[in-house]
């Protein structure tokens, strides 16, 4: 086994009090067990509310929220870059332009 692969264990986790062994790397297991306590706060949410009945139906509806949050936070970061990269363009144009009229002023 090369270096580069780590050998796969299981780990429990406990969702809506049913635990579910998964298998990951070791290196993962702490992001695991982080994702599946927000899964099961989130499907716990989604049961108190009464509105929601059945672990599929509740599933369902928290992988959308979830998956919600994502897509909204994804949307986040790509407005910062582009707001960023337009920033970063403005002061390269600002500078590029203080530079030419330092040379006019040279010449």
């Amino acid at each position: 086994m090369s270096n580069l692969q780590e050998e796969a264990s299981t780990v429990v986790v406990k969702i809506l009090d049913r635990e579910y062994q998964i298998s990951c790397p070791p290196s993962e297991q702490d992001a695991l067990l982080k994702s599946a306590r927000h899964l099961d706060e989130n499907m716990r949410k989604i049961k108190a509310r009464g509105t929601i009945h059945g672990l599929e139906k509740i599933s369902v509806m928290a992988a959308l929220n979830i998956t919600h949050e994502l897509l909204q936070k994804n949307r986040q970061i790509n407005e910062a870059r582009h707001s960023t990269a337009q920033q970063i363009k403005y002061l390269e144009d600002k500078i590029e332009r203080a530079l030419h009229n330092a040379r006019q002023i040279e010449l």
